[in-house]
């Protein structure tokens, strides 16, 4: 298995067994450098999104991966950049206001000319 999706099983379990909701994975591979994956995801509370953040990044960190992250401090939307996997955990007004997921599925749907 790559990498990458060794990681993105490992984030996708972590959000499950949260009970994170409204989990959607956007591909995005050849389509930019930052990432080839994007996990956008909800809490239902800031103390929830925090606790989803913790458990992702601490599942990473047992299995041998770093990341990075940002936002714990509030939890209203807390960033983890994970090798070529980027997640966003959010508040669902939150997300509903930044409506990531709008953006980058239209990028992601965009064809390589």
């Amino acid at each position: 298995m790559k990498k990458e999706d060794e990681i993105l099983n490992i984030v996708k379990n972590s959000l499950d067994d949260g009970k994170a909701e409204d989990v959607t994975v956007i591909d995005l591979r050849g389509k930019t450098s930052i990432a080839n994956e994007m996990v956008v995801a909800s809490g239902t509370s800031d103390r929830h999104v925090i606790s989803l953040a913790q458990r992702v990044q601490e599942n990473l960190k047992n299995a041998g991966y770093k990341s990075v992250s940002e936002g714990e401090e509030k939890g209203d939307w807390v960033l983890i950049d994970a090798y070529d996997v980027i997640v966003h955990i959010f508040r669902p007004e939150v997300r509903e206001y930044y409506n990531l997921e709008k953006m980058w599925k239209a990028i992601a749907n965009m064809r390589e000319e």
